[in-house]
């Protein structure tokens, strides 16, 4: 009786050890004895085992405690190691940041390239050529004579519809060249490189395996690629793939340290700070960033990695300000400082403002998601290469006329967030006194009193052209969204708030001064001084747009005002961000991200969807009546041969170990990939002579009684999981969802009195929650 068997064997080990094991009889294969290079390790497309590897990981941290107290250098490895976690976050902080450094400046550059080339020397961009002239002028500061247009180099004209056809034409051409290059690299070298990376990096944080994903030629490639995208003029940021860049330069720089090479749990806490450092780089936002990664993008994130995700912004801010990619000493393009304080009613525009970003990012999420399914299950999806230069063409040939389209997003949302000044030449500060003379600037004709802050011809002119780029912008960012090229999503979307929340502002400065004496703008105007400050409600109403399309509320506030230095607006950005997230929630629960892991079908458990329906684990458990039998491994009773075959005709990931075939009580749990290379020719086979097919491969603490002419066993109990999770049958379906949550496991065993009956996996949670959503359960494509 096997039960009896085993029951003895567990109450003397010893005894049955010394007693079974004849003297003559070959030694057994112990696994334990040998480390087996790529045990422990998991395959592509799969999920890590949280528990497994933190485990191995408190093992290992107290192996070093523990040898630090017999010797000096053993003290010393112990310090190494406790160190090299700071290390690393100095090393990525230094890495990010000369990347990023380096991508704004070549962005900048090539950017201008597609008007003009400076003469002093083309690797100057338009902004850095004429700052030595001594012939440029505050009204028209972005015109030297060292700064050539094409036109003015090719044809030699300076004016007249020839130099506008020039210029439209190489503006044209520079974006498809641009635009072709950054496909092409992708396709040929790094199809990882493509989009955000957000949405991967999420799931690759929950524990799902992506070989590649953050690899070398990921980085190089992505950060070639994202210049040439953001030079190309499509509605797209770099601060996305940024934070992508950023987790690349971490796995990269991890395989040098050997407690984060070879644990994954470890490797995702760096990746955590990482994302940290992504944003503090594109936005200068270290403290937003550490909460960015916090708030969204993290699975596991223990209070260790909240410091070191501090220290690793720190130094990449640092590392870019030394850099000072804008000349400005800066951190950011658009860094503003408002003088006029907001007033109470303002609130009311404000919160406006969040109801629009809630309904655009409701909208721009089911619109994206509709278009990249039409790419995908459709010929589209076959010829990348041909979409990405139609819609840049498209891109281009739109928007050269629009003077706020042609710019780059982030040069529009500087000009919009801009508070007019006295020597400010932008069309949005063009107003007219009451006598109707246009003036430059505001202040220009402040003796006027507030006649001085009327509308004028130009700033008509720009209005209509905003209205008319919000448009644009809003129709390119949902079809560039996705395409296979480096593609961020938080500029474009800061960029539609910023020209509705200017157009709402004029509108609502035009409002106070022409009614300051009503009872409502009683006391907001006063001479020579601004009533409303329109750029504030263009900050306003890019953070309602950002927080509408990817849900963020504390982070996206603290980034704000870090990015823009306007502290005093918290509660104005507050009230937006808090608005638009409840708008767009009401809506549709998913932000951008979520909705793209959806689609892509990747197996990622979001902690902020709850579990509401009142099934049991029976219900979801495999396998289900009518299905075949599961396939066990029994302790003691099978041979390689029987093993090999079991992995040859299935493709599970893993297997539970039972006593036997008549008796399912539960042993453990042995991964699959353990299996195979444990008994692989080069393990099994080469560590021990005499292995064979019929060799029986052992579970067991004790050693069975084997004859002398019996083949030598193989004995795996040390790649076994002795303590693998388990439920009852009765157990709710919302407490197995929130162990797989908080957890992180990827199966959990279904037993009832210690028998075992089923497994569920978290694909098995995944299909059985679409279910319950109605949503296409075969949609999760990933084991």
């Amino acid at each position: 009786n096997a039960e009896v068997e085993n029951l003895l064997c567990f109450v003397s080990v010893g005894r049955c050890k010394a007693e079974w094991r004849p003297n003559n009889s070959p030694k057994l294969l112990d696994l334990l004895d040998d480390t087996v290079p790529g045990i422990g390790t998991y395959e592509d497309f799969n999920t890590i085992d949280w528990v497994r590897e933190k485990s191995k990981d408190r093992d290992r941290h107290r192996e070093i405690t523990n040898k630090s107290k017999q010797s000096t250098v053993a003290l010393l490895f112990s310090i190494s190691d406790a160190f090299s976690g700071w290390l690393l976050m100095l090393l990525i902080g230094l890495m990010s940041g000369a990347l990023a450094g380096g991508i704004d400046i070549a962005a900048h550059w090539m950017t201008d390239l597609k008007e003009g080339v400076c003469l002093n020397g083309f690797w100057f961009n338009h902004e850095h050529c004429c700052w030595a002239s001594n012939e440029t002028t505050f009204q028209e500061r972005d015109k030297c004579p060292q700064w050539k247009s094409w036109a003015e180099l090719m044809v030699g004209v300076s004016e007249g519809p020839g130099l506008y056809v020039v210029n439209y034409f190489m503006y044209m051409c520079w974006a498809l060249l641009f635009a072709f290059l950054a496909v092409i690299l992708v396709r040929a070298f790094a199809p990882y490189a493509c989009g955000s990376g957000i949405p991967e990096i999420k799931t690759i944080l929950s524990g799902f395996i992506i070989r590649g994903y953050l690899g070398k030629w990921t980085l190089i490639i992505k950060t070639i690629t994202l210049v040439l995208a953001v030079s190309s003029g499509l509605s797209l940021g770099k601060e996305g793939p940024l934070v992508h860049v950023a987790c690349c330069c971490a796995n990269v720089l991890c395989h040098f340290f050997t407690k984060y090479r070879r644990n994954e749990a470890k490797r995702r806490e760096v990746l955590s700070a990482a994302s940290a450092v992504g944003v503090s780089v594109a936005f200068g936002a270290p403290i937003g960033g550490v909460l960015f990664s916090l708030e969204e993008v993290s699975y596991y994130f223990p209070l260790k990695t909240l410091w070191r995700s501090f220290f690793a912004a720190l130094v990449a801010a640092f590392t870019l300000r030394s850099i000072n990619p804008f000349g400005n000493s800066r951190l950011v393009l658009f860094y503003v400082e408002f003088h006029t304080p907001w007033h109470l009613l303002e609130l009311i525009p404000f919160v406006l403002l969040g109801i629009f970003g809630g309904l655009w990012g409701a909208f721009f999420i089911r619109a994206n998601i509709a278009w990249c399914r039409l790419r995908k299950n459709t010929c589209l999806g076959h010829y990348p290469v041909l979409e990405v230069v139609v819609v840049t063409l498209l891109t281009a040939f739109l928007a050269f006329p629009i003077e706020y389209t042609r710019m780059s997003s982030s040069e529009l949302i500087s000009e919009l967030f801009n508070d007019c000044g006295l020597l400010d030449s932008s069309k949005l500060c063009c107003y007219t006194s009451n006598s109707g003379s246009a003036s430059g600037s505001v202040n220009a004709t402040a003796a006027n009193g507030l006649g001085a802050r009327l509308v004028g011809p130009d700033l008509y002119t720009a209005m209509w052209q905003l209205a008319l780029a919000l448009l644009l912008k809003m129709i390119f960012t949902v079809v560039t969204f996705g395409m296979k090229v480096p593609s961020g999503l938080f500029i474009p979307s800061m960029a539609v708030g910023a020209i509705a929340g200017r157009l709402l502002g004029v509108c609502m400065e035009q409002l106070a001064i022409r009614h300051h004496e009503g009872d409502i703008f009683r006391g907001w105007c006063s001479p020579g001084a601004d009533c409303i400050t329109p750029g504030l409600y263009a900050m306003v109403g890019a953070a309602a747009c950002l927080g509408g399309v990817t849900r963020m509320t504390v982070s996206l506030v603290v980034i704000m005002f870090e990015l823009t230095g306007g502290l005093e607006y918290i509660v104005p950005l507050m009230a937006a961000a808090m608005t638009s997230k409840w708008v767009a929630d009401a809506l549709g629960r998913e932000s951008i991200y979520e909705a793209h892991i959806r689609l892509n079908g990747y197996p990622f458990l979001e902690a902020k969807e709850e579990f509401r329906h009142k099934t049991l684990a029976t219900d979801v458990m495999q396998p289900r009546r009518g299905d075949p039998l599961l396939s066990v491994l029994t302790e003691s009773r099978m041979t390689v041969e029987e093993v090999e075959r079991l992995i040859a005709d299935t493709t599970y990931s893993g297997f539970p170990v039972v006593i036997s075939q008549q008796s399912p009580r539960l042993v453990g749990f042995v991964l699959r990939r353990d299996l195979v290379i444990s008994l692989g020719e080069k393990n099994a086979r080469r560590n021990q002579e005499g292995v064979v097919s019929m060799s029986p491969i052992l579970f067991t603490e004790c050693d069975p009684p084997m004859s002398p002419s019996a083949p030598p066993a193989v004995k795996l109990r040390s790649i076994l999981d002795l303590s693998p999770f388990t439920v009852t049958v009765h157990t709710p379906m919302e407490i197995v969802v929130d162990i797989f949550r908080k957890l992180g496991l990827r199966q959990c065993l279904v037993i009832q009195n210690g028998r075992l009956l089923g497994i569920i996996t978290k694909k098995d949670i995944l299909k059985h929650m679409a279910q319950m959503a109605n949503r296409d359960p075969d949609s999760i494509l990933f084991n």
